[in-house]
This record gives structure tokens, C-alpha cells and sequence, in this order.
């Protein structure tokens, strides 16, 4: 599957190892909850990155501990219509302060992708090579936001009272 991030297809540096997969040497691993919670003290020794794989029944409470091991976080959309992994994400950059890669994995579409990026994801595993260029689209869509978001756009109400405030200083 292509992967999106910085708005353009990227390499995966990341490998997914099965619950009962060997843990291949020397490359960054993704990891169930499940196999955390079974290997957490072999895999906190292990000398190479470490990301682990939420499914939208897991919320990120259960690794808050935890969170310092990992360099990605992947939440799982099992279907369009499933969004905790949105809530997720929030509650990942704003109330639990992760500065990891966030991912969006699984049931993943171009029409939910800004607000993803929105809530904090910066990766999103896309279903089609040829629905990339429309993803990069996604991006220029809207350009004012009424809500403040994890990402750094400035809500429409701040540019309001900057704009106000200029005018009284001129």
C-alpha cells in the first residue's frame, strides 16, 4: 500500500511483525497492542525503533505509560464510519503530549484526509497508488478553518481579531 506523508508517496521505513512473527533485526517494527503487552520487556530492550498498532477498540490510555517507546503510533479506521481513531489522535498530541509519527491505517479515504491531518495524523496508508494525486487535492481544498486543530493553521476567529487589531494600530 502507498504511503502518504508530507502530501507525496514516501518509502515505509516501518515493518509490521506479526503477534508470532520473529522480530526481524536491524529495521523499525510495528507491533500489536497484543504483542506489546506479551513481549513489553523484550521489546523495551530491543536496539531498533518501535511503533505499535492501535485497533479502534484501543485507546491510546493503554500505552500512555508507554508512550516514550514509540516512534509511531498507527490507529486503525476499520470502516468509514468508525472516527474514535479521530478522537485518538487529538487526545495523542493534545491531552498526552506525543510527538511521534501518527498514522492512519486501514479504511482510509481522500475525502477524511485533511481532517486527519487536522487531528494530529501525519502518515495515512492509502487503499490506491492512482488515488494519490487526489489526496495531494485534499490539501488545497479549504484554506480557513473555524475550529482550532492539532495542526499550526490559525482558526478563522484569530485571523479575524489580527486583522482588527492591525486596523486600530494603523
Amino acid at each position: 500500500m502507498p504511503l502518504v506523508k508530507d502530501g507525496r508517496v514516501t518509502d515505509d521505513s516501518w515493518t509490521a511483525v506479526g503477534d508470532d512473527d520473529q522480530r526481524p533485526d536491524g529495521c523499525s517494527i510495528i507491533v500489536s497492542l497484543e504483542r506489546w503487552q506479551k513481549d513489553r520487556e523484550d521489546l523495551r530492550k530491543c536496539n531498533q525503533p518501535l511503533g505499535i498498532r492501535l485497533k479502534s477498540d484501543q485507546p491510546p490510555s493503554l500505552i500512555e505509560e508507554d508512550l516514550g517507546h514509540f516512534g509511531l503510533i498507527a490507529l486503525e479506521f476499520p470502516v468509514y464510519k468508525d472516527g474514535r481513531a479521530y478522537s485518538y489522535a487529538r487526545r495523542l498530541r493534545d491531552e498526552m503530549g506525543y510527538k511521534g509519527e501518527i498514522r492512519a491505517v486501514g479504511n482510509v479515504l481522500r475525502d477524511q484526509f485533511l481532517f486527519m491531518l487536522r487531528c494530529g495524523f501525519d502518515s495515512f496508508e492509502v487503499q490506491k497508488e492512482k488515488d494519490v494525486a487526489a489526496w495531494k487535492d485534499a490539501l488545497a481544498e479549504m484554506s480557513v478553518f473555524y475550529q482550532p486543530g492539532a495542526d499550526t493553521r490559525t482558526p478563522v476567529l484569530s485571523l479575524r481579531q489580527r486583522k482588527i487589531a492591525a486596523k486600530k494600530s494603523t
